[in-house]
């Protein structure tokens, strides 16, 4: 077993792992922070995504050991201190970009390191920076919506049916 210390969500929080114990094992199962999901055990789908030391990591890819020493923010860490929901999350909820629900928490933090290294993305380069996030409800468009909405520029207009 190996301990390991860290920062989460401004917290700082330690535990004894296992060698091949996965970050997002030990987010969800030692701190029981289940908002960062298992989608696919494989690293294609981002719903396991979280922030280390400011950088989008899939926690699925990552040991908790590697970890060690370093500031962890998870989507439970992402509302307003007082609660509220957080800029892109609100955009998300007005603007419908999420349906099931599942990959909502890898989106939005993905969405988070997009807008702090691209505080303007075009609507391209916000489907290019999403290819690593899978979603099976939503069509992507309104998660696009969402994320252009939380940038503060104009949001793409709904695709005529």
């Amino acid at each position: 077993m190996t301990k390991v210390s860290m920062t989460v969500n401004g917290k700082t929080v330690s535990g004894e792992v296992e060698g091949r114990t996965l970050l997002v094992n030990f987010l969800r199962d030692d701190l029981h922070l289940t908002g960062t999901h298992v989608g696919c055990d494989t690293s294609q789908c981002g719903a396991c995504v979280v922030h280390v030391n400011g950088e989008a990591v899939k926690a699925c890819t990552m040991f908790a050991a590697e970890a060690d020493g370093a500031e962890v923010a998870t989507i439970e860490g992402m509302a307003n201190s007082d609660g509220s929901l957080n800029t892109i999350q609100q955009a998300f909820q007005d603007y419908h970009g999420l349906q099931c629900g599942f990959c909502t928490p890898g989106m939005v933090m993905s969405a988070a390191a997009l807008l702090k290294e691209n505080p303007k993305p075009s609507e391209a380069e916000v489907r290019d920076y999403l290819e690593g996030n899978i979603c099976r409800c939503t069509g992507y468009h309104n998660i696009v919506r969402a994320i252009m909405a939380a940038s503060g520029q104009d949001v793409p207009a709904v695709a005529a049916e």
